[in-house]
């Protein structure tokens, strides 16, 4: 079971033991790169007093107030976490669910992220409770017939399961059956039978139930829903099981039909109608949560297109890789018996055709353990009634299956497994799609295939379960009992599980349990093949071993990572410094919140600037060399590394001054005086880039285009026939096979070195990719399905070996091969590598006046030269990249703020070198375009970027904001889509490029030379002309200073003689006359005199 949810964008449910393993498949669902829908992680720290004391895990569901987080990530006084960012993820509205586990203290968890298709997660950790919604009454299983677990693989968050005999209730799970909960679910069962809904009984049995990434679906009688809701309120009794909506409301549906892969970013599963729309498909897509049905085929009935006349669609299959249907169909011939057939239905096309007609009666094997069905071959009287059709994408494996098994590559060659009896009804299949399968029949028994062979074991009920239950109840195992019944079969990382309903002592309960299916063929093995000879007096027994060989090792294997794309990063818990070892609620908190950071630091790495540094963690250290931080008490709760974090400015955290010794904190914890009883190494916190690998093959192998994978299989033969001559080479029984699912698509080169001395044989097997069997595709994503098979010829069923975990299967590996684009790679603006080169070949680089380390400018007039590295984010290498690209601006500003999106028209007049409107942006010398010489193609080596901004662009004549150079943002999108062969990865990458210096208009700029010049001239001509006129200009404002002192002074002086004169006008009347007429005359003689001096004055100053 994999993880995702429908109102969480790609919700994914991990499975934590010692080793927290975060998958990140989806989003799976990255569609481009700029569609990403922006996903942030969500810190709930709840209900710490309660942490641990009810059970092994505790689910939180209450948002703790802020302060209490606060007080937990106080104590992260040398960890990288800004307190700003944690209470804002804190604050925040969406909830998660987290578990704490008592942790030992001495155990290394490692985390594990899975970028196969790339994309930002969430962080789930499971969370387990007691007790179910529903009782688990015994009718509800005793004597039911088990059923399919049906889901999309790699994928579906929780699984379900119907089945309840009369019961609208479901199990459902997000452990793999750890722990479940039994669901009633509130739909309405509205009864359609009519006249073409030939259903003759109702009943509230939910038969068909599929769990996909995004939703759920059921199927009760005709009816269909699917679940609207989120996965963590489904169990909820109150609110979470009604959301289910009904769909195809009008339609008799008789069956639903899972399709166990996603693909074109999309999820499906089918429906099977009966009544008026018999002979047709509802073709169901999910995408995004969102649920659309088409009715298939889109023109005629299937029927129509094989031209017969009535006839019932039993099973469907759909293979993602060529878009097309598989259908079983069931014919009814008047005239002659029914009989069924293959039909593929291509859903471009619309095209039906006929691949095979399944033969009336089963086939003669006469003890053969499998016959090519030609139709040539003889038959017995049993007839062959086909039930249903499974499909594995990987190796093109396709099974019709009934009271009989016929298997085939291509879908019309069919081999008839004759190990399986005829007298047998198969009820279902369960593919583990790596090379195993189980199968149910309908009396309940398990039988086993191993795929590439042809032989079928039983393995319930058989001498080997015989042996295995008997052994395990001597043991007092609680996982059996006398009266059991099975609920369903599935496996979980590739082996073999039951759900089983047990009843001991009156007692009844679920059950999750292994199916030890190497055991059980070792028992049948060993009981089956052995001699018994008589010695003297007694019988001697001795067994037969059939293997081929003694010993099968796999050398020279290379690392892993490159190979299944893992991410993976080691995160060690604090050290609780208690007596017990146990952690607390606030180590809990601490580590979570570490790991948590941790996560949100790769998510955040995802950028189109490449950082100096290639890893995630970089940001983590790179602002301190030496500091240590020192908590509340004068103690650092970080440790040592080479380059450390940076510091926290957590409440209560206060600066060393001078480093702080590494040994001071170790020796602070070695007596158990840390601060809080908690010690976090940060240095322990790294991303792991050198996995080595564990003598086995990978999980899964992903090749991009000619690329390869090598390995070694040293065998030691059994039973070596030594052939003595010239070349004394050893003659031995082992042989060795690889088999390719798609060899004209991917090819194996296998070379053998026998080693005589040692009695064995060294096979040396190149897996390649041939180059031209995949297009173009974005990292991860629609990736090609195939397989390698490897395979000792004579060891099926027959070679084992023990290990630790038990006894393991050899002599048949088979490894899904993904050919495409790797998850985990993508293309970055090498900004370091770039300044560098363009200041050397311009002999000079100007940065912008208001520097952006994040974002440094380049200058107009300068030749842009770009460079670019493919990062790959799983093993950590970062090179230059060595193809060609096209380079088109798609969008600007003169300001980030103003930056807008440029129309397809509008994009190709800025960059195409054929435009005629005058709009280019910018040109190069480089000769090569593509095909339609639309744009132009550079790569490494190409001689720059030359800026133009011609008339019709929109940069061109940018007015400047300030006294400073016009400047202009670029958004600049770089693709190797169409013009480079050396890679499947259709590398897109959108970067904002800062130009600086952009040159005005010619007419705006003689503007301002006009004006500037005319402001010039003018200065000019205004200070010539103050030059000259200086003199008389102070000869003017003396003469008006003159008048205006004269002016004060005679006002002053009357003032005077009114105030002398006034005291003689009672004594003086007589004379007033005369007395007037002398003042009029001292008045004058007075104004004669100041006359006479004054042009004195003048006559004296020089002309100056």
């Amino acid at each position: 079971m994999s993880p995702a949810g429908p109102a969480w964008p790609r919700l994914r449910v991990l499975q934590t033991l010692w080793a927290l393993l975060v998958v990140l498949l989806a989003p799976w669902r990255l569609w481009a790169i700029k569609n990403t829908q922006e996903c942030t992680w969500q810190v709930v720290l709840n209900n710490f007093e309660t942490v641990g004391k009810k059970d092994a895990s505790d689910r939180f569901v209450d948002q703790e107030p802020l302060y209490t987080v606060d007080k937990v990530f106080s104590q992260l006084v040398d960890a990288p976490i800004d307190p700003d960012e944690v209470r804002g993820l804190v604050s925040g509205k969406r909830e998660r669910s987290w578990t704490c586990t008592p942790l030992g203290s001495g155990h290394l968890p490692t985390l594990s992220l899975q970028t196969y298709l790339g994309f930002p997660y969430y962080l789930k950790i499971n969370y387990s409770c007691k007790g179910e919604l529903f009782n688990l009454i015994p009718r509800y299983f005793v004597n039911v017939p088990s059923r399919p677990l049906w889901y999309t693989v790699d994928q579906a968050p929780v699984f379900i399961l119907g089945g309840i005999p009369e019961e609208k209730a479901i199990l459902l799970t997000d452990t793999n059956f750890k722990d479940f909960f039994l669901v009633e679910l509130s739909i309405d069962s509205c009864w359609v039978g009519s006249f073409y809904c030939p259903q003759t009984s109702f009943t509230a049995t939910i038969y068909d139930a599929i769990a996909t990434e995004s939703t759920l679906f059921i199927r009760q009688n005709q009816l269909i829903y699917y679940f609207t809701g989120t996965y963590i309120t489904l169990h909820e009794s109150n609110r979470g099981s009604g959301r289910w909506v009904r769909v195809l409301a009008n339609e008799c549906i008789k069956k639903l039909c899972p399709v166990h892969f996603h693909s074109n970013g999309s999820e499906y599963v089918m429906a099977l109608t009966t009544g008026k729309h018999e002979g047709y498909v509802h073709f169901g897509t999910i995408t995004d949560g969102r649920v659309s049905f088409e009715l298939l085929p889109r023109q005629r009935s299937v029927c129509n297109g094989i031209l017969v006349v009535n006839c019932s669609i039993t099973w469907a299959v759909f293979i993602a890789g060529d878009y097309n249907l598989l259908l079983l169909v069931e014919i009814e011939d008047p005239s002659t018996r029914k009989y069924f057939q293959v039909v593929s239905y291509d859903l471009v096309s619309d095209y039906l055709v006929v691949l095979y007609t399944i033969p009336e009666f089963i086939p003669d094997a006469r003890g053969l353990e499998f016959l090519m069905v030609l139709g040539t071959e003889s038959y017995t009287n049993f007839p062959m009634v086909p039930k249903g059709m499974s499909y594995n994408p990987y190796n093109n494996l396709l099974f019709i299956w009934g009271n009989f098994l016929l298997q085939s590559y291509n879908s019309k060659n069919f081999i008839y497994l004759a190990d399986f009896p005829k007298e047998l009804s198969i009820k279902y299949l369960v593919n583990s799609f790596y090379g195993d399968t189980a199968i149910v029949t309908e009396t309940e028994e398990i039988w086993y295939l191993l795929e590439g062979s042809y032989q079928v074991y039983k393995l319930f009920p058989s001498k080997g379960w015989e042996v295995h239950v008997s052994l395990q109840v001597m043991q007092q195992s609680s996982l059996y009992a006398p009266n059991e019944t099975m609920v369903t079969l599935f496996y979980e990382d590739r082996r073999l599980y039951q759900l089983v309903y047990l009843i001991d002592n009156q007692q009844g309960r679920l059950v999750k349990r292994l199916v030890p299916v190497e055991q059980l063929l070792m028992y049948q093995q060993i009981s089956n093949d052995y001699l018994l000879e008589r010695q003297g007096s007694h019988l001697t027994l001795s067994f037969t071993n059939f293997c081929p060989f003694t010993v099968m090792r796999l050398r020279d294997l290379p690392n892993p990572q490159i190979y299944t794309r893992q991410e993976r990063y080691r995160a060690q818990p604090p050290r609780v410094l208690e007596p017990g070892g146990f952690h607390s609620d606030n180590s809990l908190a601490v580590y979570q919140g570490l790991v948590y950071y941790l996560l949100w630091l790769h998510s955040k790495y995802d950028k189109p600037y490449a950082d100096p540094v290639h890893d995630p963690t970089w940001r983590w250290w790179k602002n301190k060399k030496q500091d240590q931080v020192r908590g509340e008490g004068g103690e650092s709760v970080g440790g040592p590394s080479p380059d450390p974090p940076s510091p926290s400015t957590c409440p209560g955290t206060v600066f060393a001054p001078h480093p702080v010794p590494q040994d001071y904190y170790f020796y602070l914890a070695s007596n158990w005086r840390s601060a809080g009883s908690v010690h976090v190494d940060m240095a322990s916190y790294e991303k792991i880039y050198d996995l080595k690998a564990e003598n086995e093959l990978p999980e899964r192998i992903f090749l991009d285009k000619g690329t390869s994978y090598r390995f070694s299989v040293f065998l030691t033969a059994r039973e070596p026939e030594p052939l003595h001559g010239p070349s004394f080479q050893l003659q031995s029984k082992v042989g060795l096979a690889v088999v390719l699912a798609d060899p004209e698509c991917i090819e194996a080169v296998v070379k053998e070195k026998v080693l005589v001395n040692r009695n064995s044989v060294l096979f040396w097997v190149t897996l390649s990719d041939k180059r031209f069997c995949f297009d173009q595709g974005i990292s991860g994503h629609h990736l090609m399905k195939t397989s390698m098979l490897l395979k000792v010829v004579g060891s099926s069923g027959h070679c084992f070996q023990n290990t630790n975990q038990g006894p393991r299967m050899q002599g048949n590996l088979m490894v899904p091969v993904l050919i495409g684009c790797p998850p985990g790679k993508r293309l970055a603006f090498d900004i370091t590598y770039t300044l560098e080169y363009n200041r050397l070949q311009n002999k000079h680089y100007f940065d912008c006046v208001h520097v952006d380390p994040e974002m440094p400018c380049f200058l107009f007039r300068d030749i842009f030269y770009p460079f670019f590295l493919i990062q790959d984010l799983v093993t950590g290498d970062s090179g230059s990249f060595q193809g060609s690209y096209v380079l088109k601006v798609v969008g600007g500003g003169p300001t980030l703020d103003t930056i807008k999106e440029y129309s397809e028209e509008d994009i190709y007049r800025f960059n195409s070198p054929l435009d005629k409107t005058g709009s280019l942006i910018w040109t190069t010398r480089n000769t090569t375009t593509t095909e339609d010489s639309a744009f132009n193609i550079l790569s490494h080596n190409s001689l720059g970027i030359e800026w133009l901004c011609m008339e019709n662009s929109p940069c061109h004549d940018t007015i400047p904001h300030s006294i400073f150079a016009s400047e202009f943002f670029f958004k600049v999108l770089v693709s190797n889509r169409g013009v480079d062969k050396s890679t499947y990865c259709d590398y897109q990458l959108t970067f904002q490029l800062h130009i600086h210096g952009l040159p005005l208009s010619a007419r705006r700029a003689f503007l301002i030379l006009m004006v500037s010049a005319s402001l010039f001239v003018g200065l000019v001509i205004l200070y010539v002309i103050s030059c000259l006129l200086s003199p008389y200009v102070v000869k003017v404002c003396n003469v008006l200073c003159w008048k205006i002192n004269n002016i004060i002074a005679w006002e002053s002086y009357i003032y005077s003689i009114a105030s002398d004169t006034g005291a003689f006008s009672n004594t003086s009347g007589i004379k007033s006359g005369e007395s007037s007429g002398g003042i009029s005359r001292v008045v004058s003689k007075v104004a004669g005199e100041n006359r006479t001096d004054t042009k004195e004055t003048l006559r004296k100053k020089p002309i100056s």
